[in-house]
């Protein structure tokens, strides 16, 4: 009779070889917010090239805001920080502050969240 020997499995070198992926924003977000503004269909190719520029463009806005909080000797990203960061792109000037920006693009349940409503009661909302 033979002896029954357990099978032997091969050992694992190391963790798993994937690369962690960075996380992106969704196609589908980026397609509805280009159809909103643009109000147009878009060929597949220039869809990867507006995929990309929103890439590049998020990736840099979150660089600048770590700078702007790591100047600032924090470790959290403040509204002012986003605020300032809007001033120097020159989409928030005297004339167009960001409140304004808010209540002209954002639904009403995000404006809401950022911008402080009076209600009943001598309440503030969003509370700080």
């Amino acid at each position: 009779l033979k002896l029954l020997q357990p099978k032997t499995i091969p050992k694992r070198l190391g963790t798993s070889q994937k690369k962690p992926r960075e996380p992106q924003i969704p196609r589908s977000l980026i397609k509805e917010i280009f159809r909103h503004f643009a109000k147009m269909p878009i060929t597949r190719d220039a869809f990867q090239i507006v995929e990309k520029c929103c890439e590049r463009y998020f990736s840099q806005l979150s660089n600048d805001l770590e700078a702007y909080t790591h100047h600032a000797g924090r470790k959290t990203v403040e509204a002012a920080d986003l605020e300032i960061l809007m001033r120097r792109q020159g989409l928030v000037t005297d004339k167009m502050p960001l409140n304004v920006l808010i209540e002209r693009y954002l639904p009403l349940q995000y404006r809401k969240l950022l911008i402080p409503i009076a209600v009943s009661g001598n309440k503030v909302i969003p509370c700080k």
